[in-house]
């Protein structure tokens, strides 16, 4: 996350937010990043394959 967006972040939060509110806020928001970013370097697995995994796990 690069520091326009955490200023952005900070700009969009009510006024009495907390630091713990930020805190939470920019770790969502970095989680989601890595998700999208994730998605788009095809480093995903389908619900079939995550179904099959567990089946597996299951069974052992």
């Amino acid at each position: 996350m690069h520091k326009e967006q955490v200023k952005d972040i900070i700009d969009n939060m009510p006024e009495n937010s907390s630091f713990e509110d930020l805190q939470y806020t920019i770790f969502v928001q970095s989680k989601i990043q890595g998700g999208l970013q994730a998605v788009e370097n095809g480093d995903i697995v389908s619900q079939d394959e995550v179904e099959k995994r567990i089946e597996k796990w299951l069974k052992e």
